[in-house]
């Protein structure tokens, strides 16, 4: 799915702000709601989650359905002759869309944008939408709540008899089975945006097919910058009733804004697709990223009807009635790197050279807008990353906002790209709906995502059990079973075929089926803090034995988290668990450990900033393993990565 741009034949429209707001029932929402402004609304922006934003209701505390609300207008002049698209960049976790009155259709899933074509459904003067959004999480969602049960990290005390009584009356609420806060609403961006209507762009793809071998520089700690060629594959889908026919014209700009080579195809079956080489290209590299631009137009076929076609008149787009036809039906610009990734025996490999990663887990998580898309934040999230020496992130535990890709891919920070698949257990693996869901949500992330050179690999799932109850080898299978399609589906689904992981929590790793086969084996790993709990010692013993086990297997390993809570400003003599000290020792010692192994390719910490969830005995203002604080200032342990991280290089470490 294209993400939304102005220019001559296209015109996009924010419907960012402040909307009206209500909340209401746990399995319904009025549908006069949907028809007539709201009774009494509060104000709430969007994007932003609703949670945080009003102290009037307990909206933290909210469970099941909101409705949102606001008018608008658009000019005629701006949409005549054009395509007019609904598009919403998520909506937290099912939403339902109506527009003055009328239902356009729901959406399953909070993490991934969705639309509608509301082209002959607006009216002159005020339109009014409608959008009901439902937070509830349970057995069938992505991620997973445990309906009935006791939410991640918290107290039910199941069989005695008084609390049993209790629960009859106990509130609805929702029980994550997932330790980050189930921030909910429009956190996004709401936009319309036009394209033309009988004939326009409606994706694209583009593939570094190849790079030529070039000799390696001669340091080996340096990335490949450049390569005297590089032979480039596109897709570009069109669509619309005078599409078929059509020239589709691909130019590709450098940086310097050169045309440094061009390709054109005459679209059949809905495509056009090809190649094109690049001479003396600069390749896209961590910490030195490089982007070019495809530059595509849509001509019309010879024998398309030019009273038809829309064009470019004074900056509207409009239908030309002089009987001639505008060489140009429509236009877009995908911004795009040149670089290549790959698993290769022990090794990750960008642009054919072994890759290190450095860095942590992270959350959209933020005071005031919880997880609502925040650039200035991104912003400050990168240039911390930097002065951190860190080269990559995981998006756990869902897709982020496109702009953070935007973001990483200017800055040559490295994405592993992780669908919200976070809770998963052997009722999932039965479950025909989830399975469904979990398909959808990794042919949409890739969907999005395919042509950002940030992103480097696919996440499938964080801490699905996998290793059986008691050593069950009946459920291993069963989860090997389940995840294995959707292994062999993102590989077939991505044009750039990046590698595919599965990010496995702390388990018995000799009865997991399911981890060993994927590209890259992720681990999830807390030796010293919830296991073998602040002994040091027997933590690095422990993770040695385990680290001996993946010695044999022949991929690359690497950690996806591993840390400690800590309270900034608390402090011990002898380093106690929560104190500044723990935190940096613990990090001192298993990356010690982690050293003398030249098969483990990296390691990214839990977590980057302390972030909230949702309330509970093990949780005192949220999740307290950053090595930044919520409002991302640093702890001793990021001073201590900042040195380590500094001196280790992206490239040839281990080597």
């Amino acid at each position: 799915m294209l993400y939304p741009q102005t220019n001559d034949h296209r015109l996009t429209f924010s419907l960012d702000g402040v909307w009206d707001f209500r909340t209401a029932g746990a399995d319904v929402y009025p549908v006069e709601w949907t028809v007539h402004p709201l009774p009494d609304p509060l104000p709430m922006a969007v994007p932003g989650s609703y949670n945080e934003q009003s102290d009037v209701e307990n909206l933290r505390a909210h469970y099941g359905w909101v409705v949102y609300q606001r008018a608008f207008a658009l000019p005629r002049r701006l949409t005549d002759g054009q395509r007019v698209a609904l598009r919403f960049d998520a909506a937290t976790h099912a939403a339902e869309v109506h527009l003055n009155g009328e239902r356009l259709g729901g959406h399953v899933g909070g993490f991934l944008p969705f639309e509608f074509d509301v082209t002959d459904r607006l009216r002159e003067g005020d339109n009014l939408l409608a959008v009901a959004v439902d937070n509830r999480v349970g057995q069938s969602t992505l991620p997973v709540g445990n309906e009935g049960g006791v939410a991640f990290f918290g107290s039910d005390n199941a069989g005695i008899p008084s609390i049993e009584a209790a629960k009859r009356h106990a509130k609805p609420q929702n029980m994550p089975n997932f330790d980050f806060f189930n921030y909910a609403g429009l956190n996004r961006h709401v936009e319309l945006y036009t394209t033309p209507r009988d004939a326009y762009i409606d994706d694209v793809a583009i593939v570094t097919a190849s790079i030529a071998d070039d000799p390696q520089p001669d340091d080996p700690h340096s990335p490949r910058r450049t390569a005297s060629s590089a032979e480039l594959s596109y897709d570009v889908t069109v669509a619309g009733p005078q599409a078929e026919g059509a020239t589709v014209e691909v130019a590709i700009v450098d940086a310097e804004g050169t045309t440094v080579a061009h390709g054109t195809v005459i679209t059949a079956d809905g495509h056009a697709n090809g190649t094109i080489n690049v001479t003396d290209a600069r390749l896209w590299n961590p910490g030195a990223a490089y982007l070019y631009t495809a530059c595509i137009r849509l001509k019309p076929a010879p024998d398309a009807d030019p009273t038809r076609v829309a064009i470019a008149d004074e900056g509207a787009p409009r239908n030309r009635t002089d009987g001639t036809a505008h060489p140009i039906a429509d236009e877009y610009r995908q911004t795009f790197g040149i670089r290549t990734v790959a698993a290769h025996g022990t090794q990750f490999l960008i642009n054919g050279r072994p890759f290190y990663f450095k860095g942590a887990a992270k959350h959209e998580d933020s005071f005031f807008r919880g997880r609502g898309t925040d650039p200035l934040l991104n912003v400050k999230d990168l240039s911390l990353f930097h002065w951190l020496g860190a080269n990559s992130f995981r998006t756990s535990h869902y897709p982020y906002a496109e702009n953070m890709y935007d973001l990483c891919d200017r800055e040559g920070i490295v994405i592993i790209d992780e669908v919200p698949a976070v809770g998963m257990g052997w009722a999932q693996y039965t479950n025909e709906t989830i399975q469904r869901h979990h398909r959808d949500v990794i042919r949409d992330m890739i969907a999005r995502d395919k042509n950002h050179p940030s992103v480097v690999m696919w996440s499938l799932a964080n801490e699905p059990r996998l290793d059986g109850d008691h050593g069950d080898m009946a459920q291993s299978q069963l989860a090997h079973d389940y995840f294995m399609p959707l292994y062999d589906l993102a590989h077939g689904l991505d044009p750039q075929n990046r590698p595919v992981t599965i990010v496995c929590c702390q388990n018995d790793y000799a009865k997991d089926l399911t981890t060993r086969l994927m590209d890259v084996v992720c681990l999830n790993r807390y030796y010293g803090w919830y296991n073998l709990s602040g002994d040091l010692d027997a933590a690095c013993e422990a993770l040695n034995i385990e680290l001996d086990f993946w010695a044999v297997i022949g991929k690359p390993v690497m950690f996806t988290e591993y840390g400690a809570d800590t309270i900034e400003g608390y402090h011990g003599t002898h380093g106690e668990m929560f104190s500044e000290e723990f935190q940096r020792d613990f990090y001192a010692r298993i990356d010690a450990e982690i050293d003398k192994r030249p098969w483990f390719i990296g390691e990214q910490l839990w977590n980057f900033a302390d972030f909230s969830t949702v309330q509970g005995p093990m949780r005192v203002e949220g999740n307290r393993k950053g090595i930044l604080t919520r409002d991302r200032q640093p702890k001793m342990a990021a001073h201590w990565l900042r040195r380590r991280w500094t001196s280790i290089p992206d490239f040839g470490y281990k080597d």
